[in-house]
């Protein structure tokens, strides 16, 4: 109780606190999967490891995953965001210890994902069961998801700046959040940390670039339209790839990674340049040290494993797969640029680093971010505005071809239906919980037309819900059973009604409770109903209330009438 009366200051201390013990669990996370591939990978070993050790490690962490750790599949970024806006900011603890155990043996065994996404739910994870323990409210454990989001993508990437901005523009979804200080704080002090354990090294040692010439634009130009197709091909083929898996039965959840495993390990077996994250690799593309038939190849040979093991559910993010696949593709423009343009173009350096950019821009659609990110993580300056072109270019290609972003879709195929960024935009103080009438009694399917036509009557309502049990099945509207009823139909229960009114089993008018209450006076007037369902965005048939009409003008502040109950 003592905690709550001094619950701001707690939140400061716990932010620098949540800094420093995010940035050592995030340097232990790069040793221990550093050491554990070496073990894997010893120099000199037989080819059969690059086969076998990939298979093997995708099957151990497919059982662990599959019977212990269920939430710690994929990436991590977007279970936070459905830990933010779903769930009140709660990670369990058994998650995080999960995301960090298979994730270290999945990355070590040259499974091709990338450790920052995964970071990222752990440090959100550790913020969530920090502040818990401590006590805090409700919103303030909220609070610190984006805090430990933030640290975890500075010591990843070991770029402070750009964790604050990732933080903000893709966990949040809003650069002007109330908790911008506690960000900068938690990353700073990750930072810190990191330099301390580990040392000031960037990511990647780039020699400086500059434009040659300004027809290097109408290059980058082009490179930021390769991009954005290249980002929306990734995409879709990982999106389209994870919902075949979706759909194969539940008891082969535990070995579908090994589909991942396998073609990672095929390839592997012939190009073993293709194991791993290969940021040694992206290295080489940055200094201009790898042919131009090196980076094509590794390019679809990424493309296909990362999607492959992604959607198999593996555990690993896509972070550093993006980077590698962008600056695979920049550097096979740039070389083929400056075979053509020699004594225009730069080498075919500058053109990975601006790819890595492109690319990230394209599949994760954080413009701003990637481009401070590329400028962290190399330290170069010279190009930035190419960077910012080729990176907007690819970003809007990519808008155009895929309206949801990746994180929102891989939610969505998960049941869980996260606010849009423009929903999250237009929210207000005024939200639907205000007028939410809890205490309801849906009709049941059983119900016959006539006798769910005087309770609409007696209730003066135009629609009502109709559920079995909490699961709702649709809304009924008074001209439906008004017609049945003049049809003989009167014995007609709602079950064999509501199939003929149009709305199918994905697509019903609704709200959710963290909807503004003008996008519920929207919704009423484009269905002519004065009565919506409020269901939860975790499971759209699940029935939390309703609000009516004269609820929403009672929250405004205008004399209700008696438009329902």
């Amino acid at each position: 109780m003592r905690l709550r009366e001094h619950e701001d200051r707690v939140f400061l201390a716990l932010t620098l606190l949540i800094g420093a013990v995010v940035g050592a669990v995030v340097v232990a996370f790069i040793v221990v999967t550093g050491n554990l591939g070496a073990r894997m990978y010893p120099p000199g070993g037989s080819p059969w490891r690059r086969l076998l050790v990939p298979v093997a490690g995708s099957l151990v962490t497919g059982y662990l995953l599959s019977h212990y750790f269920p939430n710690a599949r994929g990436s991590g970024i977007p279970q936070t965001k459905a830990a933010l806006f779903v769930r009140g900011g709660y990670i369990r603890l058994r998650t995080v210890l999960g995301k960090f155990s298979c994730c270290s043996i999945s990355l070590a065994s040259g499974i091709t994902l990338g450790r920052e996404g995964p970071a990222v739910q752990v440090g959100a994870g550790l913020a969530s069961v920090l502040g818990r323990r401590l006590g805090l409210s409700p919103e303030k454990v909220k609070a610190l998801i984006p805090v430990g989001a933030s640290a975890a993508v500075a010591a990843a990437f070991n770029t402070p700046i750009a964790g604050v901005l990732f933080s903000l523009e893709e966990i949040m979804g809003d650069l002007h959040a109330p908790v911008l200080g506690s960000v900068v704080l938690s990353s700073a002090t990750a930072w810190m940390v990191l330099h301390l354990l580990l040392g000031d090294e960037p990511l990647f040692h780039v020699p400086p670039y500059q434009l040659v010439h300004p027809l290097e634009f109408g290059v980058y130009a082009v490179l930021g339209v390769a991009g954005g197709l290249v980002s929306t091909s990734f995409v879709k083929l990982l999106l389209g790839m994870r919902a075949w898996f979706l759909a194969r039965p539940k008891w082969t959840q535990w070995f579908q990674p090994v589909a991942g495993g396998l073609a990672v390990g095929v390839m592997g077996w012939f190009v073993p340049q293709s194991l791993g994250i290969g940021y040694q690799y992206v290295g080489q593309a940055l200094n201009g040290e790898m042919a131009l038939k090196a980076m094509v190849l590794l390019l679809v040979l990424r493309l296909v494993s990362t999607t492959t093991c992604y959607a198999s559910g593996n555990a690993g993010g896509i972070f550093g797969p993006s980077l590698f696949i962008g600056a695979m593709l920049g550097g096979a423009i740039g070389s083929v640029a400056h075979a053509v343009l020699p004594q225009y173009t730069a080498s075919a350096g500058a053109y990975a680093l601006v790819g890595m950019g492109t690319a990230f821009a394209g599949i994760v659609r954080v413009p701003l971010t990637s481009v401070i990110m590329i400028f962290e993580v190399t330290r170069d300056y010279s190009i930035i505005v190419p960077l910012m072109i080729s990176n907007l270019i690819s970003f809007f290609i990519s808008y155009r071809l895929q309206r949801e972003p990746i994180y929102e879709a891989l939610c969505a195929q998960d049941g869980i239906h996260l606010p849009s960024g423009e929903t999250r935009a237009r929210q207000s103080a005024m939200r639907v919980e205000r007028a939410i009438r809890r205490d309801v009694e849906p009709f049941s399917p059983q119900v016959t037309a006539a006798v769910a036509l005087e309770n609409l009557r007696q209730l003066g309502a135009a629609a009502w819900p109709v559920a079995d049990g909490d699961d709702l099945i649709g809304m009924i509207t008074a001209a439906q059973l008004e017609g049945d009823v003049d049809q003989g139909a009167s014995n007609r229960p709602l079950a064999q009604i509501l199939p003929a009114t149009g709305w199918s089993a994905h697509d019903f008018p609704h709200v959710h409770a963290d909807h503004s209450l003008d996008i519920a006076l929207q919704r009423m007037g484009a269905m002519h109903l004065d009565v919506l369902p409020v269901v939860r965005r975790d499971n759209p048939r699940r029935l939390v209330g309703i609000v009516t009409l004269s609820d929403v003008l009672g929250a405004f502040g205008i004399e209700r009438s008696r438009a329902a109950g």
